[in-house]
């Protein structure tokens, strides 16, 4: 199945040409590779990483949809694998972090 059409079927895109320039962007990945081609191939067993508005997913897909059904439909044709997307780096520091940072040595 192309990506554009399986992201729009598993409701991560709002409309297939949104899907579409996600694909064309080269924002994703598919098995740790760039997608550039909005008619890259998908099966079942990938792992597709996908930028979510501020946030990017990384999904396994699990089955391939056969059509664009209800929001529970996608998400049995999914797992999530960042069930914790908060990455150190990015998390807010505290009055402790903080405090060590601003005082001097």
């Amino acid at each position: 199945m192309r990506v554009d059409k399986l992201l729009w079927f598993l409701r991560l895109a709002k409309t297939r040409a949104v899907a579409q320039g996600l694909a064309h962007d080269g924002h994703m990945r598919l098995n740790g590779r760039r997608i550039e081609r909005a008619h890259q191939k998908v099966a079942p067993g990938d792992i597709l990483t996908v930028p979510i508005g501020r946030n990017v997913r990384v999904i396994e897909i699990l089955a391939l949809p056969e059509r664009r059904g209800p929001a529970p439909e996608a998400q049995a044709c999914y797992r999530v694998l960042d069930v914790n997307p908060t990455h150190p780096v990015a998390a807010p520091l505290s009055a402790v972090s903080l405090s060590k940072r601003i005082s001097p040595s």
